[in-house]
């Protein structure tokens, strides 16, 4: 049959299995916006308040579900707005569809009114991007994007497309969903060089990113620890991977670490590696990372084999396959000392992460995962980026994977928002967001989103009235030079809630605000903080709204994420105390 270009769109995407697209109208999709209506029966659009907004949904209604999250701009400003969206997912390796609108091929290069050549502002950006110049090359575009998209590493991809394409009329036929490209098979040579390693260690450690949540591999994970007894740690993106209640978890190393990961992670002799790319926040200095250990590295993408940590083997392909296959081929062992030295770390991270019956980040994430519980609720945890992510990081307890929705490589302020209200748009399960003043401030905007969608998301701010990671930092090697990161702003995140349209409760005063002092300078910022047994009344209160609700919960502007590996330091410089940092 023959359709417009726009009505091709609309249709491709349909017929890849998208059910749900994120965007905002514009003047160069205009025709798409008319084929969106005239299919509203068969494909959902949510509108957002800004289009870096629909990126972040797009992007976390992908991470929640696996499937290709898709977004739709206009040219110009509208496609621009997309681009930190479009380089979280490239860092993270999220599958992302991109739709843009622009000017006419007759006014290609002429500077016309929001011309801007996109393809070339996300070329660094994108796993790939196209510039559609003919309807003729519209749907087996769109179907390759989709194919890109979720191969392999998975990835965003932009399509750029023409006003004068989407007007033309074109003979459009349906076609099957698109495969993901194959994988490399398993070498069984590199399982049984493997499978040597594993034999000759006596500390072995499993090393997890968010490849294994791409591919799956989570039972994989746990029953090859299991049979060569090693604990199992992770990047912040392997997070959700293995369930944390797995008594050969140790949880996420690195930078802002648990003590017994990082620890373990460093006096271990093997390294299983899988899907992860040793970025500097998960390796410090690396002349002085994992000294003592070799290292198998597995990785869908080649290209980061060796690229940051030399390892002693390499393994490309499916990591479910690779360690599916590593599990049957190894012996199983059992190492009692290597746990007795385990269950020494797990004893004292417990003692570091004690808690008293305040509030603190760490209590107040215990509450929210008590109230949770108790209202019967299935959730999904998102983060904006700084202090209050890593403590979500350290802290919450996830039984099922991709219930961790939060910016690694690319650290998004204000990716928190959007992220929650395409988490919970895919599952319809309530989503938290954990988020801080200063990110929460960025994209609060996306609010009007969550209220019209009536989308079960709980926005907990944790406010101090500072920038607190920078504040962190300045506190421990700028000689407490606060430059402009103690905000002091004016604004009730409550009362602008409820100018949104949704509920919203306080715990404890506005830092800054109600205090007669400037955080810097309050001896006795508790004052602020509310009490325990407030908060869990309030989150009681919180988790029984079907709709958005917001809890604006006053933390100390001084409480610090530990552990810490300095910048560029190593694991011989971990910090635990800071009174005992000059």
């Amino acid at each position: 049959m023959k359709l417009k270009g726009a009505q091709i769109i609309i249709e491709t995407l349909i017929e890849q299995g998208a059910k749900t697209v994120f965007g905002y109208p514009g003047g160069q999709v205009i025709d798409i916006y008319d084929a969106l209506y005239m299919a509203q029966d068969r494909i959902r659009h949510i509108i957002t308040a800004h289009e870096q907004g629909a990126s972040h949904a797009a992007d976390g209604f992908a991470r929640a579900t696996g499937e290709v999250g898709v977004v739709i701009a206009t040219s110009g400003p509208g496609a621009t707005n997309l681009v930190t969206g479009i380089a979280t997912a490239y860092l993270d390796s999220i599958p992302l569809v991109a739709i843009t609108g622009n000017v006419p091929n007759s006014l290609i290069g002429r500077d016309s009114f929001q011309e801007v050549d996109i393809t070339g502002v996300t070329m660094p950006i994108t796993k790939h991007n196209f510039f559609v110049k003919s309807i003729d090359e519209l749907a087996p575009t769109i179907r390759e994007a989709f194919r890109i998209a979720k191969s392999g590493r998975p990835g965003p991809v932009l399509v750029d497309i023409p006003k004068d394409v989407q007007q033309a009329v074109c003979e459009y036929e349906a076609a099957p969903v698109v495969e993901k490209a194959a994988v490399p098979e398993v070498n069984m040579d590199a399982i049984a060089e493997a499978v040597k390693l594993i034999a000759a260690s006596e500390k072995p450690y499993i090393y997890i990113g968010g490849g294994a949540i791409t591919d799956d591999a989570g039972e994989e994970i746990q029953a090859l620890a299991d049979k060569i007894d090693a604990p199992i740690g992770c990047t912040m993106m392997g997070l959700s991977a293995v369930p944390t209640d797995n008594p050969r978890w140790l949880g996420m190393e690195g930078m802002h670490g648990h003590y017994a990961s990082s620890i373990a992670q460093n006096e271990a002799d093997l390294i299983i590696t899988a899907g992860c790319r040793f970025s500097d926040r998960g390796t410090g200095n690396v002349s002085k990372y994992a000294r003592n250990a070799k290292i198998i590295h597995i990785d869908i993408d080649a290209s980061e084999l060796n690229k940051n940590i030399k390892a002693h083997l390499g393994l490309t392909g499916s990591m479910k396959k690779i360690l599916a296959a590593l599990c049957e081929a190894v012996e199983a062992k059992q190492l009692p000392e290597w746990q007795a030295r385990i269950s020494e770390l797990k004893a004292y991270t417990a003692e570091l992460e004690r808690q008293g019956d305040e509030i603190t980040p760490f209590t107040a994430i215990d509450a929210i995962m008590e109230a949770a519980e108790n209202a019967g609720d299935d959730i999904i945890v998102a983060t904006d980026v700084g202090q209050h992510q890593m403590w979500a990081a350290q802290r919450f307890d996830f039984k099922s994977s991709r219930t961790f929705i939060s910016s690694g490589g690319l650290g998004t302020m204000g990716f928190g928002l959007g992220a929650a209200i395409g988490a919970a748009t895919a599952t319809g399960k309530k989503t938290v967001l954990i988020t801080g003043d200063g990110s929460f401030g960025m994209n609060l905007n996306e609010l009007a989103t969550a209220v019209t969608n009536q989308t079960p998301v709980v926005v907990f701010v944790m406010n101090n009235g500072v920038l607190g990671m920078v504040r962190q930092w300045q506190t421990l090697f700028f000689d407490k030079h606060y430059s402009n990161t103690t905000l002091q702003r004016k604004t009730d995140f409550v009362k602008l809630a409820e100018a949104f349209g949704l509920p919203a409760f306080r715990v404890g005063q506005i830092p800054g605000q109600t205090c007669p002092k400037a955080c810097d300078a309050c001896s006795n910022m508790d004052s602020c903080i509310g009490t325990l047994d407030e908060l869990k009344a309030v989150l009681k209160k919180a988790f029984e709204v079907k709709g958005p609700v917001l809890v604006d919960c006053t933390i100390d502007c001084d409480a610090f994420v530990l552990p810490m590996l300095p910048p560029g330091g190593s694991i011989d410089d971990i910090i635990v105390d800071p009174t005992a940092k000059k």
